[in-house]
């Protein structure tokens, strides 16, 4: 028959199973006695898709192995785990109805060492037929045998060996009904030089011990008489060797193993620990129990895999071929650390191998702390990557390891390293060509291929240089012109072999680092640079005529001379405006003539000096700036995001109930639009097709997390027009909070039944620009593993390259940090922002790159005041390439940090600041989990301090924290440096997922604004003003003056969009809030204990779909816009020329609460669709008044405005 869909196959068998539970045919007898196959390891020289070898073992005649197609001839094992007599062997494939008639051409192998040498039953064809069950017996004269092999070369079903069931059986001699029992106590001492003598209690049997077989990791090494308990083996004393004994009977049956005992060799096959410090990975781990504690040389820490995910795998990379002789496991010592036997085997990859060979056969290994709980397995192989293959543990759900240690020496391989940096001229200026020259060594056993060496100035390839083939310890020196170079001092390093195409003893030295930095001094003459460029109105409507001035700075030594042009160009319009001669230094406010009308969305500004090229400058690569300017409401971000339900698919459309529910493992609700897809099978997805261009993407989504908590990660398949792209990783080791409290600090990463923050983000950078009209599927694939996916929405954008360093800025690299090679670069970067305080250099330069940061960058407090150093950063500005390209990250969650952090709240990332800082370009990766109280577990902030005056933070990427940026410090906390943020900006800010608040404003904060600024998924208010009391001043220091203007919010899962709590003169302006789970899209309250209302709140043109929810033990509602007096009175409070749309309650609600809402404005608002409450409500125990000015309402549950009994609150106009 053809072979058919799995799937189908599938349902055909399970209702074949229970047609043959009634009837079905007589199937030939099996030898009495068990199967002994049962469980049993199975192996295979191939298999297909997902039908592994150990489908033949697990007892259902539904599942099957299946090998390689085409490829005959083929073979299956099993191992019984110990030398039995066996005399039959009985097959199957699936059940008659799934499966037509078939015959395979077979012989079957025995032996006691694998593979078995012996032809038991030679080659025949088996006919395998539905009337007989699909059932063959093969019987044969009775044997001793551990391994039992078919060797299949035809099938007339399928070009392939196919075998459902693998079972073996042994004779039974009459009236013998039982194995022996284990021989006890086995023990060893070693009498002589290279020998070791076995020692054991004798077995008891119901008829008689006849033997003992004697076996020598895992291998039978000997056998004695029923009479004698002792044997005595030869083995070098390099040897490390673990012995077990089982005794046998008559009829052939033995028993279990006996207790194991292991002599430790001296290790005489040479080499050392290879693995110490090197890549390493697993199938999975359970909370902080990471593969990296395995290799790390510490037994005081471990992995552990995921529980009930048998096989575990843990596999480290030793970068290339070693000659191994030894692999050590090792667990804790201490006696905390019970006895315990782990069944493990060593596997090896060739380093030109894509699949691993077996250097050991699984082993049960015995761990005890009386024996260091150190088990050694003797291997030989020449093999660059080794994995242990965990199938049980006897003292846990899973595997485990705390020292995972391969000994050996490095094979024969080259090992290419640049060793010397030169560059000509010595000492350039801007105008000068310069030409690096790089000197490669290979240091290796054995001769390299022809290769590359990469060539970067602070950190940024700016050439290649082709390396000829070298013989062992030749050189070679290349050359690479560079063109010429703005002012500043560089960093050169060079990379030979960056692509890893040749395999080398050391993968660890092939960048080089020049002693000294490149300095290219400024040279004479005049250079026009653009350094900003506004807009008045800042932010107009659509129709607006909007107006321009730019700042433009002759940063050189000479006057520009000539009158030049300076230009705008903003969505079609150019702009053009003559610019007097600029003297060296001096920057001109040029006023730009002439006037771009505003259009719906925003464009970009772009501002050139000297546009016409009459000035011959120094630098002509810097005379350009460009910035979004908004128009509406929102963010004018760069991306363009699809809702996967409007996406063609195949899966099922998950949607909110009409309550959204929040906080019971509810994804639809924390779901964008409250609706998404859940991909449940192979082969189901989600096909995106794109409108713009797009060389990256984002995917929000949610998969499964671990059977304990800590999360998983897991592929999906991304095709591009049809064809297969690449695996994305999703991950769910940041999402996942359990409980059913809404307290801030009571969730917990610990599985149980109610689960709430289910979502998370992936990102990539594609290898290419996809033009519109480009169709993006992310496809469930059978190697793609978690039990289910949910997408929810995707980014698709047009990353820019990386920017060049910039004149004047100091790379990060010349202070010793080094991209992504997983190291702790915080030392450098703190150094590096140290000189720039203290005005060694003027700018700190982040390259692309990932950089590892395990500390907070502050300044040390000299005084060492308070508990914790909480002084921040000042007068330094710090540049990157690019979010997408510098980033920064940690693998450390804050409370695990060794050597403690400078606040458990604040963390290990990011940056705490004080004063006059500038951030650009750059993102900040946390390692949050949790909000904190769970264990004391915190997720840190990525930028926080007191901001003080003149900071400027842009196009910053922050994700995973527990707060994205907390702005303001107590006035207690070091009094002397009190100094509120004043005039703090942020613009093009990326928040994401976090487990609080977005960005906050507190602690006096004034004149500040968040603009043009992206927000989703936090767990607390997306922004913020808290008018804290913990001020220098109450009177003076209330928090004032600080605005929210054109922001884009999504989905906060606690908590609310935008809030203001006190203060005065704050307005929420122009943003777009979505999806809040459980509280308002925009909420003015006096709860945590502000200073008081005063001046004017305002709240305009903003636009509020599907907010509010219900909260506190859902108890309580809140509309999409609330007031609520909680303790203060709210005053001056005006709405106006805002759309609220799809309310999940009322759309705007005055609360019940200890204070009055007095006068309130409400003006040119339209509510629709209030679903679950009104569009307009006035609670029972609301004091104050609204007048309502052109306030449409339609589509309301309860009512367009309803006043519940007792409520003094007023409301009057249309």
């Amino acid at each position: 028959m053809s072979k058919k869909n799995p799937v189908l196959r599938l349902v055909a068998a399970m209702l074949a199973a229970c047609l043959l539970v009634l009837a079905g045919p007589v199937l030939p007898a099996s030898a009495a006695g068990p199967n002994l196959a049962a469980g049993k390891p199975m192996s295979a020289s191939s298999f297909a898709d997902v039908y592994g070898a150990g489908n033949a073992g697990d007892g259902n005649q539904n599942t099957y192995w299946e090998s390689a197609n085409n490829a005959f001839p083929q073979w299956i094992q099993v191992d019984l785990g110990s030398a039995v007599s066996v005399n039959q062997v009985v097959l199957k494939v699936p059940a008659p109805s799934a499966w037509a008639t078939r015959t395979q051409t077979l012989s079957v192998l025995t032996g006691t060492s694998s593979p078995p040498a012996t032809t038991t039953v030679g080659s025949a064809g088996y006919t395998f037929n539905p009337a007989t069950g699909n059932t063959v017996t093969i019987n044969f004269t009775a044997t001793t045998a551990r391994y039992v092999r078919l060797n299949i070369t035809g099938n007339t079903g399928w070009p392939a060996g196919q075998i459902s069931e693998f079972e073996v059986y042994g004779p039974v001699a009459s009236g013998d009904t039982q194995p022996p029992s284990a021989p006890s106590n086995l023990a060893y001492t070693e009498p002589g030089s290279g020998q070791i003598r076995l020692t054991w209690g004798a077995s008891t049997d119901d008829v008689g011990v006849t033997g003992y077989d004697v076996y020598a990791n895992n291998a039978l090494r000997g056998s004695v008489a029923g009479n004698v308990l002792t044997y005595t083996d030869t083995q070098p004393a390099t040897a490390t060797v673990s012995y077990y004994v089982k005794a046998k009977d008559a009829s052939g049956k033995q028993s279990a193993d006996s207790n194991t005992v292991t002599r430790i060799g001296s290790g005489g096959g040479g080499g050392s620990n290879l693995a110490i410090g090197k890549p390493i990975t697993a199938s999975g781990s359970v909370f902080t129990f990471v593969p990296a504690n395995a290799n790390d040389n510490s037994t005081a820490t471990y992995w552990e895999g995921a529980g009930g995910s048998y096989p575990n795998t843990l596999t480290v990379q030793l970068g290339s071929n070693a000659d191994v002789n030894q692999v050590v496991v090792k667990l804790n010592p201490d006696s905390s650390w019970g006895p315990r036997t782990q069944t493990i085997q060593v596997l090896g990859r060739e380093q030109s191998a894509t699949t691993f060979t077996t250097l050991t056969q699984p082993i049960v290994a015995q761990f005890a702390p009386a024996s260091g709980n150190t088990v050694s397995f003797p291997v030989s192989g020449r093999v660059a990557d080794v994995q242990l293959k965990f199938t049980s543990n006897s003292g846990a759900p899973a595997g485990q390891a705390a020292e995972f240690q391969v000994i050996g020496v490095p094979a024969p391989n080259p090992d290419l390293a640049v060793t010397n940096l030169t560059w000509t001229p010595a000492s350039p200026n801007e105008t000068n060509a310069i030409t690096l020259s790089a000197t490669v060594r290979n240091s290796g056993t054995a001769a390299s291929a022809a290769d590359d060496v990469n060539l970067y100035l602070g950190g940024a390839l700016v050439g290649t240089a082709n390396i000829p083939g070298l013989p062992v310890n030749g050189t070679a020196t290349v050359t690479q012109n560079i063109g010429t170079r703005g002012e500043g001092t560089y960093t050169v390093s060079a990379r030979v072999d960056a692509d890893n195409t040749v395999f080398e003893q050391n993968e660890t030295n092939n960048t080089f680092t020049a002693a000294s930095s490149l300095v290219v001094a400024q040279a004479p003459g005049p250079d026009l640079q653009v350094l900003s460029v506004s807009s008045n109105p800042p932010n107009p409507a659509v129709g607006a005529a909007v107006t321009f001035n730019v700042a433009v700075k002759n940063r050189g030594t000479a006057a520009s001379g000539a009158t030049t042009v300076t230009r705008v160009a903003v969505g079609g319009t150019t702009l053009n405006t003559n610019t007097p001669s600029i003297a060296a230094g001096a920057t001109a406010n040029v006023a730009i003539s002439g006037s771009w009308t505003a259009t719906s969305g925003g464009a970009t500004i772009t501002a050139t000096a000297d546009a016409t090229d009459v000035v011959a400058e120094t630098n002509e690569t810097n005379n350009t700036f460009s910035q979004a300017i908004v128009v509406g409401r929102g963010a004018a971000v760069p991306w363009v995001e699809y809702e996967a339900e409007s996406a063609n698919y195949q899966g099922t459309l998950l949607e909110a109930d009409p309550l959204r529910t929040f906080g019971h493992t509810n994804f639809a609700t924390e779901s964008s639009g409250r609706k998404s897809v859940r991909l449940n099978s192979t082969g189901q997805f989600v096909e995106f097709t794109s409108t713009s261009p797009s060389n990256s993407i984002v995917v929000r989504n949610s998969i499964p997390d671990a059977p304990n908590g800590g999360g998983i990660e897991a592929s999906i398949s991304l095709y591009i027009n049809g064809t297969f792209s690449r695996k994305l990783t999703l991950s769910s080791r940041h999402s996942w909070l359990y409980g059913n409290t809404d307290g801030p600090e009571a969730l917990t990463n610990t599985p149980q039944g109610d689960a709430r923050r289910l979502f998370d983000e992936s990102n990539a950078l594609l290898t290419q620009s996809y033009p519109a009209g480009t169709k993006f599927r992310l496809q469930r694939d059978a190697t793609d593993t978690a039990s289910f996916y949910i997408i929810d929405l995707i980014d698709l954008e047009q990353v820019a390259p990386p920017a060049s360093q910039p004149a004047g800025c100091t790379s990060i690299t010349a202070y010793g940090a080094v991209p992504n090679d997983g190291l702790d670069d915080t030392a450098a970067i703190q150094r590096a922002v140290t000189d720039d305080q203290n005005g060694v250099i003027s700018c700190v330069w982040i390259p692309a790159g990932q950089w590892r940061q395990e500390q907070k960058i502050l300044t040390d407090d000299p005084l060492n005041r308070g508990q914790y150093n909480q002084v921040g950063i000042s007068n330094v500005t710090i540049r990157g390439a690019g979010m997408w390209h510098s980033q920064l990250y940690t693998l450390t969650e804050p409370q695990d940090v060794v050597g403690g952090i400078n606040h458990p709240h604040e963390g290990n990332f990011g940056f705490d600041i004080d004063d006059n800082v500038q951030i650009s370009d750059i993102a900040i990766f946390g390692s949050g989990r949790i909000r904190g109280g769970d264990g004391n577990d915190e997720g840190g902030v990525g930028l926080n301090g007191r901001f003080g005056k003149n900071t400027k933070i842009s196009n910053v990427w922050i994700e995973h924290a527990n707060v994205g940026v907390w702005v303001g410090r107590d006035y207690d906390n070091i009094p002397a440096l009190w100094g509120p943020a004043d005039g703090l900006e942020f613009s093009g800010m990326r928040v994401r997922d976090t487990y609080a608040d977005g960005i906050n404003f507190t602690n006096g904060t004034r004149n500040s604004k968040v603009f043009n600024s992206s927000f989703r998924t936090t767990g607390d208010d997306a922004l913020a003003v808290w008018a804290n009391q913990a001020v220098k001043d109450q009177v003076v220091d209330n928090t004032h003056d600080n605005h929210f203007i054109n922001n884009t919010v999504q989905l906060p899962w606690r908590a609310n969009g935008i809030a203001i709590y006190g203060g005065y003169d704050n307005s929420i302006e122009n943003n777009l809030i979505y999806d809040t789970m459980n509280y308002p899209g925009i909420m003015l309250a006096t709860d945590h204990s502000p200073l008081p209302f005063s001046g004017t709140t305002l709240i305009a043109n903003n636009g509020i779909y599907r907010s509010g929810g219900v909260f506190w033990n859902e108890d309580q509602e809140f509309g999409a816009i609330t007031l609520f007096p909680s303790s203060r009175d709210i005053t001056g409070v005006t709405i106006r020329d805002t759309d609220i749309s799809d309310s999940t309650y009322d759309g705007i609600q005055f609360k019940t609460g200890g204070g009055n809402m007095p006068n309130v404005a409400i003006t040119n608002v339209k509510i629709d669709k209030s679903n679950n409450g009104a569009g307009i409500l006035a609670m029972s125990g609301a004091r104050g008044n609204a007048t309502l000015t052109n306030v449409t309402i339609t589509n309301s549950a309860d009512g367009d405005i309803v006043k519940q009994p007792g409520s003094q609150f007023t409301i009057t106009g249309p």
